[in-house]
């Protein structure tokens, strides 16, 4: 199968505009042509057949993150969660499960507990994303990516265990698990940045990191059936099920993936070919460290970054609790209503991905004008539809709907500031992925604690739509942020000599 492109970029031009029609060919304003080889842009190549394994590796990463949302429904004693003087709030919304179900889960955590056990992964995610994004950059990303699903597989195994030992030996293994998933998305930008042809970048991106909202969409409902199951031993089992199957994901991935094209054994001499003609190879690894950390560009980068994962984890980590609270769906038994959203965000995150090459190689939009506006649509409508969840009150039809259509456009972002990094630094992109996900994960632990303190003490839907309120806002700063400051261009400090850093001259460009 032939790729039709209209537009490529070579090195650090964006020039590409012309195709001849006969020939699988890229032909520049400089009159340089480049020859597309036989077979290299097919979907069954060795670049794309590694980003379907990373693809299921961020679908085990994900499952593995979000099961104790759902798990700590089952874990806790709901009775001891709702004291009397909440009873008021039963008929607020007409329930859709019976309110005898089943409450006496073996832990009593109020919410704040449970904020703190729901927060706590992103304390280590934090602590690993510059080493993460450092090392993957220096030695390939291979190794650390499979080492940290492997890290969090095996804690995940160990996590009932730690949850009937104590509270805090709970808090401490969910910290770990932070600390070995957060060198994963550092390590899949680096690879990204050495696999992926300019004009492949958003479709690559969005096809591997589809895998989040797949993980989401398999991971709720099947943790519900599980939690629900007296045969295979309720919640536990959630956490027994993921960690095996990761393992068995970890396998295959040390066995078939590849850090860099010349390493693969599976790539064509064609593909390679194709991949080396537009994706430029470093052999020497030197940082130009004050030239990232003032550039403007790669803080609309961070400054997104914040934003959508406020969005994001807010939702993540917080969303089953809204649901059985104020809507009252019963999510161990009807967990597919939590997943709907994901599942309509997986499907768009591909799609845009699609979208946003297209633009690109037909020329229509240049590559700074394609990422500000996927990262538009990526804030504005979430924030439209965020705020809109705080007015319709009981209606669970609107409510899911609102939500669905908020993550839909969410996943714009990959195709807008998500890619950004490789297109700004190839040769950096996983270095500046980590040290933006150190920034984002800052939400991750901070929302689930604002959710706690504002609906605790009574989680009604006023007390709900403050939590939509915030995160509507912190969408808006990132759209604002982004228009204003990021670029698409590759940046004169990813082409650095090695023996200086030229940090000053760029600094004072």
């Amino acid at each position: 199968m032939k790729m039709r492109l209209a537009v490529a970029f070579i090195d650090e031009m964006n020039s590409c505009i012309v195709q001849d029609k006969d020939e699988n060919n890229i032909r520049c304003e400089d009159e340089v042509l480049i020859k597309i080889p036989t077979g290299a842009g097919t979907w069954i190549s060795a670049r794309y057949g590694l980003m379907y394994l990373a693809f299921f590796g961020f679908v085990n990463i994900y499952a593995m993150r979000v099961n104790l949302s759902v798990a700590i429904l089952s874990m806790v004693n709901s009775s001891f969660v709702l004291p009397n003087n909440h009873t008021n709030l039963d008929s607020e919304c007409p329930a859709s499960f019976n309110k005898t179900a089943k409450s006496d889960g073996d832990f009593n955590w109020d919410k704040n507990q449970q904020g703190l056990v729901l927060g706590a992964f992103f304390y280590g995610y934090l602590i690993t994303q510059i080493p993460g994004g450092y090392f993957a950059s220096k030695f390939g990303g291979k190794m650390l990516f499979g080492g940290g699903v492997l890290c969090t597989a095996i804690l995940t195994l160990l996590t009932p265990i730690a949850a009937q030992t104590s509270f805090a030996l709970l808090i401490v293994v969910r910290i770990l698990e932070g600390i070995g998933e957060g060198v994963t998305f550092p390590a899949m930008q680096a690879m990204l940045g050495v696999w992926a042809p300019p004009w492949e970048r958003s479709r690559l991106s969005s096809l591997v990191y589809a895998g989040v909202h797949l993980g989401t969409v398999i991971a709720q409902p099947i943790s519900g059936v599980l939690c629900a199951s007296n045969i295979l031993g309720g919640w536990p089992s959630v956490f027994y099920i993921f960690g095996i199957v990761a393992i068995f994901w970890c396998i295959l991935w040390f066995i078939f993936a590849s850090s860099y094209p010349q390493e693969c054994k599976w790539v064509t001499e064609s593909e390679l070919k194709y991949i080396h003609s537009s994706v430029k190879l470093h052999e020497n690894f030197h940082v130009p460290w004050k030239a990232i950390w003032f550039s403007k560009e790669v803080w609309a980068i961070y400054m997104a970054i914040f934003s959508s994962n406020w969005g994001f984890y807010t939702l993540l980590t917080c969303l089953p609790s809204y649901l059985k609270d104020v809507l009252k769906y019963d999510i161990t038994q009807d967990g597919f209503v939590a997943s709907v959203p994901y599942l309509i965000a997986w499907l768009s995150m591909i799609l845009s991905g699609l979208l946003a090459d297209y633009l690109l190689t037909r020329g229509w939009l240049n590559t700074t004008q394609t990422r500000k506006l996927f990262t538009i649509i990526a804030f504005v409508f979430p924030a439209a539809f965020t705020l809109g969840t705080g007015f319709i009150g009981c209606n669970r039809i609107v409510a899911i709907s609102f939500i669905c259509l908020s993550l839909c456009f969410l996943v714009f972002g990959i195709s807008g500031f998500g890619t950004n990094s490789i297109d700004l630094s190839p040769r950096f992109a996983g270095l500046i992925v980590g040290i933006g996900n150190m920034i984002g994960t800052i939400p991750g632990f901070l929302s689930p604690t604002v959710v706690g303190l504002l609906t605790e003490n009574n989680p009604s839907r006023q007390q709900w739509s403050y939590v939509f309120y915030i995160s509507a806002s912190v969408y808006m700063v990132g759209a604002v942020a982004f228009f204003f400051l990021a670029s698409g261009e590759e940046q004169a400090w990813n082409n650095v000599p090695d023996n200086d850093d030229g940090n000053q001259n760029l600094l004072n460009e």
